[in-house]
């Protein structure tokens, strides 16, 4: 007769129970408890206000800044562009309205901006402003070309181009664009140089808002009235082209043209040395990118209050001059400016 000890019932309770564990149906994942999702985070809202494209700079800007938001799909980007000052304040107020985290601003004229963008940094909206200042620092960053340089070296250009300082001589006319920072920081750079020159005229000089149509009527005009002009100091490419229509609608040659901003036609004809365009001077509209990209740093990841402490308050881009012998650097055929 086999005994079986008190050990040995145990052991193969042990090993049955074992077994029954082992060959029992798992539990399924789905019964598990689950931990609590995490509430998504919502995404960083930033709205882009910006002139609508009414001419070849702004055409460039509404551009630049379509291609510099496909770059950061995390970002819920609105884009709103305005044919005046009215309507961009309205722009701006409905972005508000949809809680944004920032403001990239180029302003359609800088005094009626002004006032709601002071009311959205108020809000404790991140403000960057492109290019037309604010008559107010309300921005917590300011992106800017350098217009007083814009204005001095167009300026010294055509004095060179006149003669050389203190021997210039020539009946000009001077063209402004929209009231604004840019357009008084150009026009009073360029006159400073001017002034200093007695043998240079300037026979008229009237706003054409920095749009072809609007130049060619007021060139149309001031040359009724001073036909013997020997340059025009446009100050923007699309000007330029519609003073040269003016020019040419009128009959009268000999007279060269200094514009400006690098559309990619008009530094063609710098290039190919075209005697009614002499020069250019370069002034970027890829600048409201470099804004939008500021303004997701700033805000993407949070810590928005540390990383203001690292960003410049202003940032002012440099201006070059584009003549025959440097235009091919600047020429950009694929470019839609």
């Amino acid at each position: 007769m086999k005994l079986v000890t008190v050990a040995s019932i145990g052991l193969l309770a042990a090993v049955a129970s074992f077994g029954l564990a082992a060959n029992a149906p798992a539990v399924p994942e789905a019964a598990k408890p689950q931990p609590a999702p995490a509430p998504a985070k919502a995404p960083v809202k930033i709205g882009v206000s910006i002139p609508a494209a009414s001419h070849g700079w702004t055409a460039g800007v509404v551009w630049w800044a379509k291609e510099c938001a496909k770059l950061h799909p995390e970002i819920e980007w609105t884009i709103a562009t305005a044919e005046t000052p009215e309507k961009q304040i309205a722009d701006i107020e409905a972005l508000m309205a949809k809680k944004v985290d920032g403001l990239v601003i180029l302003a359609t004229e800088s005094a009626p901006i002004t006032p709601v963008a002071e009311e959205a940094q108020g809000r404790g909206i991140l403000i960057v402003n492109v290019d037309r200042g604010f008559l107010k620092p309300v921005a917590d960053i300011f992106i800017e070309g350098d217009n007083k340089a814009f204005g001095r070296k167009s300026a010294e250009f055509m004095v060179e181009k006149l003669g050389g300082k203190g021997k210039a001589k020539g009946d000009i006319i001077v063209l402004e664009g929209i009231p604004c920072t840019v357009n008084t920081d150009r026009v009073n750079a360029a006159m400073e140089v001017f002034k200093t020159e007695p043998g240079i005229k300037i026979v008229g000089q009237a706003a054409g808002n920095w749009n072809r149509q609007k130049a060619l009527e007021v060139t149309e005009t001031l040359l009724t009235k001073n036909p013997r002009v020997t340059a025009i100091w446009a100050s923007d490419d699309d000007m330029a082209l519609g003073a040269e229509q003016a020019l040419a609608e009128k009959g009268i040659e000999g007279v060269w043209i200094l514009g400006g901003a690098g559309m990619k036609d008009i530094v063609k004809r710098v290039m190919n040395k075209d005697p009614m365009y002499p020069g250019n001077i370069t002034y970027p509209p890829s600048m409201i990118a470099t804004g939008m990209e500021m303004a997701a740093t700033v805000l993407v990841g949070g810590k928005k209050e540390e990383k203001l402490k690292y960003m410049p308050q202003h940032l002012m881009i440099d201006v070059d001059l584009i003549t025959p012998e440097n235009a091919k650097r600047y020429y950009f055929p694929d470019s839609v400016y």
